[in-house]
Formats: structure tokens, C-alpha cells, sequence
């Protein structure tokens, strides 16, 4: 797989604020490379149960390939911002450090790290723009995708879900990135024939309306679009959609036991009651196998609403609602410097304040069901119950076994048997009562406290 379907590696560090590289080169003029731990987070959750993560692949390649070429210094120099001796050592310039993450395809919760650096703290500042960028994009992503396929399979019916986002979604990056989080996150296939190219996601699609018109009449293009793809999926609904379905049917006796047709698709007008007059035709013609799938405009809500009027629908085609995350189109993802030089620190301001210096994850079961999470200082994460999450997926600037590429398909895998785990409230649409509890560990509470303690202090800050 290339470093990244749109990121060039010769000028990948670019891909970053500009106050990145203004303060990279601040801590280099001051002396400053001592480690660093900075931690990336969601602060709140909002319309969702859970998040799951996703983007890791992408972070490490990242850090992996984050040099400046000299293209890159080149147009450094010319912004006659920066030294010609710093420039020099970038020409150097390296990650070197540690990552610890949770896995892909995990459940995550507010304040929990999904990834936590420790590196030189020019390093670790540097790689912020881009983590936060990968990281929030797909995690957010999945999460979404996560909601529509738990309301397609909500009654313990294997539905498909494909993913028809791309032509609306934000970019050619979005689309990609995005057609990966959401087959991690259970959707089976895409309309994205590059995200299947470079990930290896079946591919998927129909036809457009616009074949059906170009021909003068609809019974015209439906014959020679299965002459041409036997097994394929007919567009009922250009004119009229059950005078569609009548010209499916059809062309099923006209070819008899050639007919391949492997389903119709519903795209406008009242889709439940359509598919139950469409449904009751081809069942009464002995086409039974032939799938009724649907697609217009539809999100989680729609496709509950769907089901819940009995509406026999074999598949959902998802695109703009789950692809531009409609409904929530960012997370409160938040980057923050948690200690330096051996010392925890962390912020103060209302809101926005975050725990301070390394931290290990702990997620408790009961018979199998996740029941708990409590953050807590790196080093007791020994002396916790529970199964720690975090783990360290690249050492020195090098990926440990836990940071290898994984197969997508058992990423995936995990992912369902992770959000399974959770308890059944957690994987409805409506907010969780109670919602997932998550707290921290005594240790962590009073660290917290007395850093705070102790920052107000030196700044002469009101308690």
C-alpha cells in the first residue's frame, strides 16, 4: 500500500499548521528536546454512545515518513521565516519516539487517550496537525457507519449496507479514508473504486438513472444492461416505480431460467410502501431471490423508520447522510501536551482542561459485557483489574508487532466482536441512560489535583 493515497512522503511534514513548524523551531533555538507526552482525545461525545477508533494505519505511516525533503526546506526557505541553521537540522529531521494506541475498531469514550505520544517534544508537536486531521476524520467515520449498521441489523437480519458517499463527501481524501473507517465499522461494501483498489473493500454499484433515460424506452435499457451484467441490480423508480418492477418481472419470463437479475433498487417516493408492492409482485411471479434494495437520503433514523413500518428492504445504499457524518461532522477532538521533561502539565482552562502525564486505559467485563472503563497512571495500570487498552505500537521511531499492518478484514472482525461487548443500551440510536461509565483512578485523581494545585500556585491563579 503507498505511504498515503494523496500525501506525496517527499513533502508530507508540510501537511501541517504553520505554528507547528514556527514552534518546532522555537524549542529548537531554546535547547528544547526533552520527551514530551501529548495525548489525543475526544472531550465530549454528543448524539453518540461510543466512538470507535480509527486511523492508526495512516498515523504510523506518517511518523514513519515524517523527513523534510529538500523540496520541502526549499519552500521553507523562501517563506524567510526560518534559519538557515535550523533548516539544516531539519534536513535531518526524524521521528524518534514512542506511540502507544488503542486498537483499531475499538469502542472509545471522552477523555480516554486514543493515542498517546511520548518523543522529543519538537517531534511529538509536529505530528499533532496530521493526527488530530486522520485520526478525528475516520474515527468519526466508523462511528457514524457503526450507528447505520447496527439500525440495519437491528432485528438480528443480516442486511447489506454499502457505502455510496463519495461524490458528496469532502475530497478525494474523505472518500478514501472514509470508505476504510466505515468497512471497519461494518458496512460491506463501497461504490468508491479506488478505496477498493487500495484497501481491498468489495466494490459495488448499479446503474444511474441517466442510462435508463439515454435509451428511448426503460424496458430497452434494463435488457441490455443484464445482457451486458447478468447478475446485476435493476434502477426501478426512473419513471415509475412499480411500472418498473412490472418490466422486471417481464423480462424474467422472457428469459426464464437465463433471468440472473439479482435485485432491484428503490431511489424515490414513499420507500417502505413501495417496497411492499414490489416485494408482493415479484413473490407472486416466483422471484423470491430477487433482493429489494433502497437508497435516497438515508441515515440511521430513516432506515429504523423503515423497518419499524415492516418494510421488506434487503439492503440500503448509504451515501451522504454517513459519508459527511450529517449529523455530527466533527468530534471535539482535542491534542494536548500532558508532561514534559519528566514532569506531568496539563491546562487549566474552563472546559478544555485535560489529565495530566501518561495513561493506560482499563476496560472491565462482566461475563463477557463491558461494564466500566477507569483511566489511570501508566505504571498502576499493573495493579488494576481489567484488560488495558493502550498499547505500544511504535518504539524508537520503529513499529512494534502491535503496529504492523493488519489485514482490514480482521480489523474489522475485532471491531464487531469489540461493539458487541457493549452493553445493548449502548447500541441503540437514543443517547444511553445511564450512559457508559467511565472514571479515573485515585492515583490519576490526585495527580490531577495537585498539579492543578500547584499551577495555581505558581501563577498566582484564584483556587
Amino acid at each position: 500500500m503507498p505511504f498515503d493515497d494523496q500525501l506525496r512522503a517527499d513533502t508530507a511534514p508540510l501537511y501541517t499548521d504553520l505554528y507547528q513548524l514556527t514552534m518546532l523551531q522555537a524549542y529548537w533555538a531554546e535547547d528544547m528536546h526533552a520527551n514530551a507526552v501529548f495525548d489525543l482525545f475526544v472531550r465530549r461525545l454528543k448524539h453518540r454512545n461510543f466512538l470507535l477508533a480509527c486511523g492508526l494505519e495512516q498515523v504510523l505511516e506518517f511518523l514513519e515518513s515524517m523527513t523534510f525533503s529538500e523540496e520541502a526546506i526549499e519552500y521553507l526557505r523562501e517563506q524567510g521565516t526560518f534559519d538557515e541553521e535550523f533548516l539544516a537540522w531539519l534536513s535531518d529531521f526524524s521521528f524518534t519516539g514512542d506511540v502507544y494506541a488503542v486498537a483499531e475498531g475499538t469502542p472509545v469514550f471522552p477523555d480516554e487517550p486514543l493515542v498517546e505520544v511520548v518523543a522529543p517534544i519538537g517531534e511529538a508537536q509536529l505530528a499533532e496537525t496530521f493526527l488530530l486531521n486522520q485520526l478525528t476524520f475516520q474515527t468519526g467515520a466508523a462511528s457514524k457507519a457503526a450507528r447505520v449498521v447496527q439500525a440495519a441489523t437491528a432485528d438480528g437480519t443480516d442486511r447489506l449496507v454499502a457505502d455510496f458517499g463519495m461524490r458528496r463527501m469532502h475530497g478525494t481524501d474523505a472518500s478514501m479514508k472514509g470508505a476504510r473507517a466505515m468497512y471497519i465499522a461494518g458496512v460491506d461494501s463501497t461504490s468508491n473504486v479506488a478505496a477498493g483498489h487500495a484497501y481491498g473493500i468489495p466494490i459495488t454499484g448499479t446503474m444511474a438513472h441517466s442510462y435508463v433515460e439515454a435509451h428511448d424506452a426503460e424496458m430497452a435499457a434494463f435488457r441490455n444492461f443484464t445482457r451486458q451484467y447478468p447478475d446485476t441490480v435493476l434502477l426501478v423508480d426512473t419513471y415509475d416505480t412499480m411500472t418498473g418492477i412490472e418490466k422486471v418481472i417481464d423480462l424474467a419470463r422472457e428469459w426464464g431460467d437465463d433471468f440472473q437479475v439479482r435485485g432491484v433498487r428503490l431511489d424515490s417516493g414513499d420507500l417502505a410502501e413501495l417496497a411492499k408492492q414490489a416485494r408482493a409482485r415479484l413473490d407472486e411471479e416466483g422471484l423470491d431471490d430477487v433482493m429489494i434494495l433502497a437508497s435516497s437520503s438515508l441515515d440511521e433514523h430513516k432506515i429504523t423508520d423503515l423497518l419499524e413500518q415492516g418494510a421488506p428492504i434487503d439492503g440500503f445504499g448509504v451515501g451522504t447522510r454517513m459519508g459527511t457524518m450529517a449529523d455530527q461532522p466533527y468530534l471535539d477532538s482535542a491534542y494536548k501536551l500532558s508532561g514534559y521533561d519528566g514532569a506531568p502539565r496539563m491546562k487549566l482552562a474552563k472546559d478544555k482542561s485535560n489529565l495530566p502525564g501518561r495513561k493506560q486505559v482499563m476496560r472491565l467485563f462482566d461475563d463477557g459485557e463491558a461494564t466500566q472503563d477507569v483511566i489511570c497512571i501508566a505504571e498502576e495500570a499493573g495493579d488494576q483489574d481489567g484488560t488495558p487498552l493502550l498499547m505500544c505500537v511504535m518504539k524508537d521511531g520503529e513499529r512494534t508487532e502491535a503496529g504492523r499492518p493488519r489485514p482490514l478484514d480482521d480489523i474489522r472482525a475485532e471491531a464487531a466482536r469489540q461493539v458487541k461487548a457493549l452493553p445493548e443500551r449502548l447500541r441503540q440510536l437514543d443517547l444511553a441512560d445511564p450512559p457508559y461509565d467511565v472514571s479515573i483512578s485515585s492515583a490519576l485523581e490526585n495527580r490531577r489535583d495537585a498539579v492543578q494545585a500547584n499551577l495555581r500556585d505558581r501563577m498566582n491563579l484564584p483556587a
